[in-house]
């Protein structure tokens, strides 16, 4: 399932803050709540079930922010992530696997992810007093 947004702002712009791993906290629902350390290029993220690990792709001018979630448990999910040109500015674009998830589970997660991506849209367009901008 695909969740995406239209930012009306250069590619560049919203890759650049989308991939800081700073930035997460303010827009990703499942960190704001968390801690957010980092371990080398990986970000550990407190959850009542123990540290979940998350790693991002390297630095990349393709627009592509794809990352592993790790759990405790040592189970691994590739959430691919992307950046793209738009008409209007940038598109990103989110996909989100069913897995092992119910079909319930899967609409439940794909709203939080859509809701994630407009709160980063919404910051990211909000100019220099909404901080991205």
């Amino acid at each position: 399932m695909h969740c995406s947004v239209v930012v009306h702002r250069p590619v560049a712009a919203v890759f650049a803050y989308a991939a800081d791993p700073d930035h997460l906290p303010r827009w990703a629902s499942g960190l704001a709540q968390s801690e957010v350390r980092r371990d080398g290029e990986t970000l550990l993220v407190g959850s009542p079930m123990g540290d979940v690990r998350v790693r991002f792709v390297g630095p990349n001018p393709y627009g592509v922010l794809d990352h592993e979630v790790t759990l405790p448990d040592g189970s691994a999910t590739l959430n691919p992530f992307r950046v793209l040109s738009h008409p209007e500015g940038s598109e990103l674009l989110f996909t989100v696997r069913q897995g092992a998830l119910s079909d319930a589970d899967l609409e439940r997660d794909a709203a939080t992810v859509q809701a994630d991506l407009e709160r980063l849209r919404d910051l990211l367009e909000a100019g220099p007093d909404g901080r991205a901008g």
